[in-house]
């Protein structure tokens, strides 16, 4: 028997199972993909919000800020590129102007630092690119970017070095509390028995909740689809530029993201399928035209893919972090939308906090707090590139031209800890096949590397797991 079982491996659950790790405990993650952050965390802005737009004395407003205190020191012992780039959020019409005001005491009451209306003119100074229509907007500073893989399997991976179990491909199909409140899952694998669960499934989290709790809830799937700009477009903006918020969301923005390119969306869509993320020809119509209304001149041409991702969205329209009353040490963390990535760091030290107390858990002392991400050689001076190639020739190879990455580094994300298993767990880890020809040239070479380092059929290899096999044997 398990002391605590979560359940989904997106960034929310990664979070709890580091901050977990701290403890002394069996601790172990069921994740239905092949991979970790397969889900929700794999699609989207990759925005560190400050904090304004929650509203005031909801979940999302506590754990935002917290979460977005937390990130530097987090992206520091975890070796993951983050920075604060700063956020505006536009207006257009002067008829709206209070709209700001109203953000800028919402986020003062929350807790945000720094934040303020800007004018015109000084906005104009700040982006060249901002629409000729804006009138004024509101700034904060302290919003960031950063990399939602990096940050994910950073924190699995480091969750994982301090003794969490995961497992993979493993779907959890029912779970039942016994009258010694003892919970028993069944899987696909198998059944496990917990103290503790955790309930992270994004979009299926209600679904969970609902088997072991009569308070019910309900979880809408909230598409969005995003346009992504090849790193030529990356200057177009510095700020991560918003229009005015609305009861959908934040709207369609268009920011620069942590590796250099420019990503414009999302869209807000309800939809009923669960597993709906393809893109629409309305979708990206409404994405490109929504980019163009705060920010003039976007390349455009230089779209090198388009993506879509669902968010979980419950009808309190908050994070639903706790215990339902009856369903001891069930934990929810439902409801992870928007701002879930900032969130995640403070939801997972809360959530741990929890989980200690009513176990009495006690601190290692021999717990590792800190790892290092694949070294990425594109960043390395030449005098440093040269002695890591004297040392593993490996890393002279370049597999992927778009992105420059080595043979070296894809090795490094196939054996590190939680390594990768398909395309775009090689992808995730190390950017290979995330450039301008997005993969044209350097599949068929990371396939092979899979294939040599795992012992991998070629006719088995997957882009993402499951049935996305690339290749059929020949008769």
């Amino acid at each position: 028997m398990k002391d605590i079982v979560i359940i989904g491996a997106g960034v929310t659950g990664c979070a709890v199972a580091r901050e977990l790790s701290r403890y002394g405990a069996d601790i172990c993650v069921l994740e239905r993909s092949e991979d970790v952050c397969c889900g929700t965390s794999k699609a989207n802005s990759g925005i560190v919000h400050a904090g304004f737009d929650a509203a005031i004395g909801s979940n999302k407003a506590r754990f935002n800020v917290e979460g977005s205190a937390m990130m530097p020191d987090l992206a520091r012992d975890l070796d993951i590129p983050f920075k604060r780039n700063g956020a505006l959020v536009i207006c257009t019409d002067e008829t709206f102007r209070s709209g700001l005001d109203e953000l800028l005491e919402r986020g003062k009451r929350n807790g945000v630092n720094n934040i303020r209306i800007v004018e015109r003119e000084e906005l104009r100074r700040m982006e060249s690119h901002i629409s000729e229509k804006a009138v004024a907007a509101l700034y904060a500073p302290d919003s960031g970017i950063i990399c939602p893989f990096k940050l994910t399997i950073a924190l699995a991976e480091n969750a994982n070095v301090n003794g969490v179990e995961f497992k993979f491909d493993t779907e959890v199909r029912d779970i039942r509390r016994d009258s010694d409140g003892i919970y028993h899952i069944q899987t696909n694998a198998g059944e496990l028995t917990a103290r503790c669960v955790v309930n992270a499934a994004g979009i299926y989290a209600a679904d969970l909740h609902n088997k072991v709790s009569a308070h019910k809830l309900h979880i809408t799937p909230r598409r969005g689809e995003y346009c992504l700009l090849d790193k030529a477009a990356g200057k177009h903006v510095s700020c991560t530029i918003f229009p005015q918020p609305t009861k959908m969301g934040k709207g369609i923005l268009v920011t620069p993201t942590i590796h250099g390119n420019l990503m414009v969306g999302p869209t807000a869509e309800d939809i009923d399928d669960p597993e709906s993320t393809a893109t629409t020809r309305a979708g990206l119509d409404k994405v490109l035209s929504g980019a163009a209304q705060n920010v003039s001149g976007v390349p455009l041409r230089q779209v090198i893919t388009s993506f879509a991702g669902l968010r979980a969205h419950e009808d309190g329209h908050d994070f639903i972090i706790g215990e339902p009353e009856d369903a001891p040490n069930f934990i929810d963390c439902a409801g992870i939308e928007s701002p879930g990535l900032t969130s995640a760091p403070a939801i997972g030290r809360h959530v741990a906090q929890m989980l200690r107390d009513k176990l009495g858990l006690s601190e290692k002392t021999n717990w590792i707090g800190t790892r290092k991400d694949v070294v990425c050689t594109s960043e390395l001076s030449p005098e440093a590139h040269n002695a890591l190639i004297q040392k593993n020739p490996a890393y002279g190879t370049i597999i992927c031209r778009c992105e420059s990455v080595t043979e070296g580094e894809i090795l490094d994300a196939i054996h590190r800890p939680l390594g990768a298993r398909s395309l775009d767990g090689v992808k995730r880890r190390t950017r290979a096949g995330m450039g301008r020809c997005q993969a044209g040239f350097c599949m068929h070479r990371v396939m092979a590397i899979l294939h040599r380092e795992l012992g991998i059929p070629m006719e088995e290899l997957t882009k993402s797991g499951g049935k996305s096999t690339l290749v059929t044997e020949q008769e």
